[in-house]
């Protein structure tokens, strides 16, 4: 439980755990034990730490506490998707904000969705999470939370930081979360198991591609600058263009995953003109594409391509020789597309 006027040690990296040790006069083994409790073992509290002498656990119990704050809203689906509703900004704020983390089980793999922002700054025409404008970015401890607080933890294989907010636009904590996520005092987790999503925003990108080997997914939805900019307003003044001739540099060739994000919109990106102008634009950078069915909400004029269309355009991309898939919509009897549920509790 986060406590007022407490540090969280759910958060803090291997250097911080030393200092904070330091300050305390804790023996210089304390930060190892600290960090396995955090983030191996599980620890809730504590006064769980038992190989932690006990007058060094009172002295943590009277400065910190572990930060892991249980859901305020849980709500599963008939395909087994589970979404997870936390309360974010500390007990002191008297209005809290909240994000949305989705499980999503499939046969061989586990999901897990996590958001870096309440609300966004963003405005994007399709997505729900816009609407809300930005109430709080997370700190790392809160981006953490969501995997650490939820029953599945143990049975997620691949993290996407796909959930509410842009991950570029709260840069230092999400790559704080990373470095966590993926350390060897951290979680442990395989790199190649963790995916940032992200409009593309310049030289925020940069940072993110040198800092982590985590793979990377670009929401695109247009190859034309000019319909991007209508419905994501971010293009104008950071045109993903610049983005893409970084991506076609030698220096950005790696082994990571670069994906990019397409929703399909009926009869405003899904024409077959739409898939061979995409596929220029893509040339010269090893990725795929990953084709999204809209999920409406909100009071926005955009629709969902039809199925024609939109087996139509994937085939003409894969003609050109580039990968496609769609990806399943999942959830969707849970308010899962991504805002739909903070919003309705805002309400």
């Amino acid at each position: 439980m986060k406590l007022e006027n407490r540090e969280t040690l759910l958060g803090m990296t291997r250097a911080e755990l030393q200092q904070l040790c330091r300050d305390l006069g804790l023996p210089g083994y304390a930060p190892a034990q600290i960090a396995r409790w955090i983030y191996k073992k599980g620890a809730v509290s504590v006064a769980q730490m038992t190989d932690v002498s006990r007058d060094a656990r009172e002295l943590l119990d009277a400065s910190v506490c572990i930060g892991v704050d249980g859901p305020v809203e849980v709500r599963e689906s008939r395909d087994g998707t589970r979404k997870y509703l936390f309360a974010v900004g500390g007990p002191a704020k008297k209005s809290p904000a909240y994000v949305e983390t989705a499980y999503i089980p499939e046969p061989s793999r586990a999901t897990l969705c996590v958001s870096t922002q309440a609300g966004c700054a963003r405005a994007c025409e399709f997505c729900m999470t816009g609407r809300q404008g930005l109430q709080y970015n997370l700190t790392a401890g809160e981006i953490l939370n969501q995997y650490a607080a939820i029953p599945e933890k143990e049975k997620v294989t691949n993290i996407v930081y796909m959930g509410m907010g842009e991950p570029l636009d709260n840069l230092f904590p999400v790559l704080k979360s990373l470095e966590l996520f993926t350390s060897k005092t951290g979680y442990g987790l395989s790199p190649s198991r963790i995916t940032v999503s992200t409009v593309g925003i310049w030289p925020q990108f940069e940072e993110l591609f040198d800092s982590t080997a985590c793979n990377i997914a670009i929401s695109l939805h247009s190859p034309r600058p000019v319909e991007r900019a209508r419905i994501m307003p971010v293009e104008i003044q950071h045109p993903v263009n610049t983005v893409l001739e970084f991506l076609k540099t030698p220096r950005a060739r790696s082994r990571r995953r670069i994906s990019f994000e397409y929703i399909l919109f009926d009869g405003f990106n899904d024409t077959p003109v739409h898939a061979v102008e995409l596929v220029r634009l893509l040339h010269g950078i090893r990725c795929r594409v990953n084709l999204i069915s809209y999920n409406p909400g909100g009071e926005s004029l955009l629709k969902p391509s039809s199925p024609r269309a939109a087996a139509a355009f994937q085939q003409t991309v894969k003609t050109k020789g580039m990968i496609a898939t769609f990806r399943k919509s999942r959830g969707e009897d849970i308010d899962a597309a991504c805002g739909l549920l903070s919003t309705r509790r805002l309400l």
